[in-house]
Formats: structure tokens, C-alpha cells, sequence
């Protein structure tokens, strides 16, 4: 992701540069105080937060009649009486897997097309996110849940077209200059900025419809969208990582902490950190538990700065203090706005937050830490983001995992980032991930190339409905670089990956699809189901 924003180079650089802005007496981008909860600010890991529990008790009857319907729409022999919990996963890769993976929902989305996976979106119980999938659960959740077409028609693709990224467009000029304000405004506030700051809002503009690039989004803020009080939706899960950078660390090992990010809760399951924060109190400063100040802080979970935390790689820069003068890198370019706030250290590499188990026992690794440096969610090799869903605490049963990883030379995957999540959960004993093969036996197998279900036959483990990216109508596989998307490429990647769902629009492959989804619940199946397992399911 770090060499695919290469492109920025110069112009940014240049327009900061002639950019002398006063600083605004008010930006909605700053954190503020605000008094504390009188629920607990931390809390060991070891279940649901109540927030989200309640979520997914009342999301269970909207989601069991949405895939009850999609089954026997699809084959009136599926038996509805006893249902699991389903979720989608959207890997990482930038705007490939963006455009990708809204093709894929747009495809689920029973509102928005008439095929044979339509209706099952509404059957979905999770779903999560991570960088290029960040974005995409971001811009959808953050607009209220609109379907893909409309998000599509009213703000990708101009916004695709005229991207904040290229010189040619003036709007760019307004937005610079907005976001240098909102980066003041928050040194101003006492939390210095850092490259994470300009590059999530400067993403915003193109991925929210709120006011100033969706300044006032934040990510507890979803809570209050409509369609997430209806409970009509997923419950939606962002994914990204915790490095030690107290240990020497830049780039984080193959068993960094895996941060969650979501409308109720921030933290880990992993041991070493092994608890939880209201997200909507983020940025407040707390030892063992409890505010030292006397007050909280709200607004530090801008929803811009949540997906540009997932996406963040400009500590692949490692050691290097970001400079406006290193012209052609992302990082130096970026850092001409952050100068404006405050001299530039090797922190500004990071998305910084105030760390919230600070002096906490049970966050053993980072309890003498007073910040989290965090980092690109795939940065560990996990680049589709099952690890929350593996969690035995959330009983989920099927993953959809949307994979557009760019693992080959020609960007597509190569099963590597199962693997990877593999590896790591059996050696933290999660045992909910099933086996994965090695990626010659991917690639030899061609499961690469078309739909694959792991786990069908161990009842013990989640079944992984595997869909890759594949080159079904369009070139798919765009380098993570490309930045910038014409009004045909927009839709010509969000078509092909309808077909990434569809299986390039194979008439079985709907009835097929609900055979891996129900295989585990021990109820009778139609006939066809058989012939589905032996073409699908991975043994």
C-alpha cells in the first residue's frame, strides 16, 4: 500500500507549500473534553461488551427471517428452523478492494440486484473490514447503509475520477486546506497530529457525503444511523495493529496484537493486552481503568482517522523521520501539512492513540505505554480480517471472506493471508479456524480461481466461504497504486466483482452457496447439495 501511494509525490508537497491558511476558530475535527460514564472506561476481555451483545440479540430475528428467506428463495428444500450466524470479510488493497468488495455486497444486497445470491446480505449478522476493506465498510456505514448503486452514482465516481490525489483538481486546493486547519485544530486541542491525521481526512472527502469530507463522522457515531437503530445491519468490525515500538519494533511481527475497532468497544482479545474501551471515549487519559484528570475526552474516533488507523503502512518507512523534503513519498508529502502542527518525529509514522490500558494489569505488554502506535491491519500478513469473528465469544458459523489481496505478480491472491490467520490462531489456540493449505497447494488447486468452502466437514470449526478475486468480466487485479478510477473502471471493477460472487454468474452456484452456509446445522438438505460439496468443499 506504502509504494501504491507513491503517485502523490510532488503535488502534495508543492500545494501545502503555497498553501497559507489562518487557522480556523473552530474545526469539528478536534477531540474535546466531556464528562466521563458512569460505566467502567476498561474492562478485561472476556466477553461481549454489552453494547454489542444487545446489538446482535435484537440484529438475530432481522437476520434469521433476511437468510431464512434468501433459502428457500433459492431452494424451497433449505430447512429454516435452525440458522447460523453469517459474516462477510473484505480484505485489504486499497481502492481494488474497495470497488471489489462493493461489487461482492452488491451482489448480497437483495435492495440493490436481482440474482441468485441477492437477499442474503440481509441474512448477515457481522461484518468486517480491514485498509482497502476499511474503506469500503467506512463509506457504507458512515453513509447510513445506502446501497452500492447509490454510493456508486452520487459519490465514487466523480470522486474516483477527481481524486484528492491528482494536481489537476482544484477542489483538492479547498480540501488541503481544510484538513491543515482540522491538524492545527488538534495540536491545539493537545493531541499532535501525526501523517494518519491528513491522509484519513483527505480519504474522507472521497468516502463520506457528510459536511467538510464527513468531519463530524465518528465511529461510535454509527450508532445513532438509522438503519444501525433498526438494527437492519451487520454489526460492522475495523480491523488494524498494535507494534512494539518500545521494543525496537517498526513494522509489526506475525503475531502483533490485533486491534478492533467498532461503534461500541476498541481493544484486543490477544493476550498481552486482553480488554476493552468505550470507543466513544477514546483519547481520554486513564490509569489502571479510571480518568486522571477528572473528565473524558469524545471525537478522537473521527471515522476518517479509524479507516486511515487500518490503512496506515508509513512506518514501512521504518526509522526514517517523515520530511516534507523526501519528495515521491506519500509520508514526505503528508508531512508537509503535519509541519504546519509541530516538528516531525518518528511517531508521526503511526496512528497515535492515547493508550486506555495504561497501568491496567491485564494489559500486560502495554500497561507501562502512555500510546498505542498502530498500523495497516495487514501489515502482519492477515490481510482479510477473520480474526474478531474466530473469537469464541461471537459464535459466527460462516465467514464469507472476500479476499483481493495483490499476492501475485498479476495482483490477485494466492491464499497466503488464510494461511497466515491459520498459523496464528492455532498458536493461540483458537480453534475455530479450519485447516488451510500450504499456498503451492492454492495455487496447484486453482482455489485461487473460483470459490472454495473450508471447514464443511468438521463440525468444530467456522465454515470459510472463500472469494477470491478473479478476472470474471474486468482486469481486476489493478495495482494497489492506481489511484485514481474513471467513471468505467469504477463500475467495471464493481460489476466484476458481482461476478466474484456469483461465480461468474454460474446458475448453480446460488444453491450451492446455501448448501456451505447450512451444511453444519445437522438438518436434511436438498439433493443437489451433494454434487455442491464434492466441487467445493475443500478436503
Amino acid at each position: 500500500m506504502f509504494t501504491t501511494l507513491l503517485l502523490l509525490g510532488a503535488f502534495l508537497l508543492s500545494t501545502c507549500a503555497a498553501l497559507t491558511v489562518p487557522k480556523r476558530a473552530l474545526s469539528f475535527y478536534a477531540p474535546r473534553a466531556a464528562a466521563c460514564p458512569a460505566t467502567p472506561l476498561v474492562r478485561p476481555a472476556t466477553s461481549l461488551s454489552a453494547g454489542e451483545t444487545a446489538y446482535i440479540s435484537s440484529r438475530a430475528g432481522p437476520a434469521a427471517a433476511g437468510l431464512g428467506a434468501w433459502l428457500t428463495k433459492t431452494n424451497a428444500g433449505f430447512s429454516t428452523s435452525n440458522l447460523p450466524t453469517v459474516a462477510l470479510t473484505t480484505s485489504g488493497g486499497g481502492y481494488r478492494s474497495l470497488l471489489t468488495g462493493a461489487g461482492v455486497i452488491q451482489g448480497l444486497d437483495g435492495r440493490d440486484s436481482n440474482i441468485g445470491t441477492s437477499g442474503l446480505f440481509q441474512g448477515l449478522t457481522y461484518q468486517a473490514g480491514l485498509s482497502g476493506g476499511a474503506w469500503l465498510l467506512s463509506s457504507f456505514a458512515g453513509n447510513n447503509y445506502p446501497t452500492i448503486t447509490s454510493l456508486k452514482n452520487n459519490l465514487w465516481t466523480q470522486a474516483f475520477e477527481d481524486s484528492l490525489l491528482v494536481p489537476e483538481y482544484l477542489l483538492s486546493a479547498v480540501a488541503y486546506a481544510e484538513v491543515t486547519n482540522d491538524i492545527i485544530a488538534k495540536q491545539d486541542a493537545g493531541f499532535p497530529p501525526t501523517i494518519t491525521d491528513p491522509y484519513g481526512r483527505l480519504l474522507s472527502f472521497q468516502l463520506l457525503q457528510g459536511l467538510d469530507g464527513g468531519v463530524l463522522d465518528t465511529l461510535s457515531g454509527l450508532t445513532s444511523k438509522s438503519n444501525f437503530t433498526s438494527h437492519a445491519v451487520p454489526y460492522p468490525i475495523i480491523t488494524s495493529l498494535a507494534v512494539e515500538t518500545f521494543l525496537g519494533q517498526c513494522l509489526p511481527g506475525p503475531n502483533a496484537t490485533i486491534i478492533e475497532l467498532h461503534p461500541y468497544e476498541f481493544g484486543s482479545w490477544d493476550a498481552g493486552l486482553s480488554a476493552f474501551t468505550p470507543t466513544q471515549y477514546l483519547g481520554s487519559a486513564l490509569s489502571n481503568g479510571a480518568p486522571t484528570t477528572g473528565t473524558c475526552v469524545v471525537n478522537y474516533d473521527n471515522l476518517g482517522y479509524v479507516l486511515g488507523t487500518s490503512s496506515n503502512v508509513f512506518n514501512e518507512a521504518c526509522f526514517a523521520v517523515p520530511s516534507p523534503s523526501n519528495l515521491g513519498t506519500l509520508s514526505g508529502d503528508l508531512a508537509a501539512i503535519v509541519e504546519a502542527a509541530h516538528q516531525l518525529t518518528f511517531r508521526d509514522e503511526y496512528a497515535i492513540y492515547p493508550n486506555p490500558f495504561f497501568a491496567y494489569p491485564r494489559s500486560s505488554t502495554y500497561a507501562a505505554q502512555p500510546s498505542l502506535f498502530l498500523a495497516d491491519g495487514g501489515e502482519a500478513g492477515q490481510n482479510d480480517p477473520m480474526w474478531p469473528l474466530l473469537q469464541p465469544e461471537r459464535p459466527v458459523g460462516v465467514i464469507l471472506v472476500n479476499d483481493n489481496s495483490a499476492d501475485t505478480p498479476a495482483n490477485y491472491p494466492n491464499g497466503s493471508s488464510l494461511l497466515a490467520t491459520y498459523t496464528q490462531a492455532r498458536a493461540a489456540g483458537l480453534t475455530k479456524m479450519p485447516a488451510i493449505p500450504p499456498v503451492a497447494t492454492f495455487l496447484a488447486q486453482g482455489l485461487n480461481q473460483r470459490p472454495t468452502f473450508f471447514g464443511c466437514d468438521d463440525p468444530a470449526v467456522t465454515t470459510l466461504i472463500y472469494l477470491p478475486n478473479v478476472n470474471y468480466t474486468f482486469p481486476s487485479g489493478e495495482p494497489t497504486s492506481k489511484l485514481q478510477y474513471s467513471p468505467s473502471e469504477t463500475a467495471g471493477m464493481i460489476a466484476n466483482g458481482v461476478q466474484v460472487v456469483t461465480k461468474g454468474g454460474d446458475a448453480g452456484f446460488p444453491t450451492c452457496l446455501a448448501c456451505g452456509i447450512v451444511k453444519k446445522t445437522g438438518e436434511a438438505l436438498p439433493a443437489a447439495c451433494a454434487a455442491c460439496f464434492a466441487e467445493y468443499c475443500y478436503n
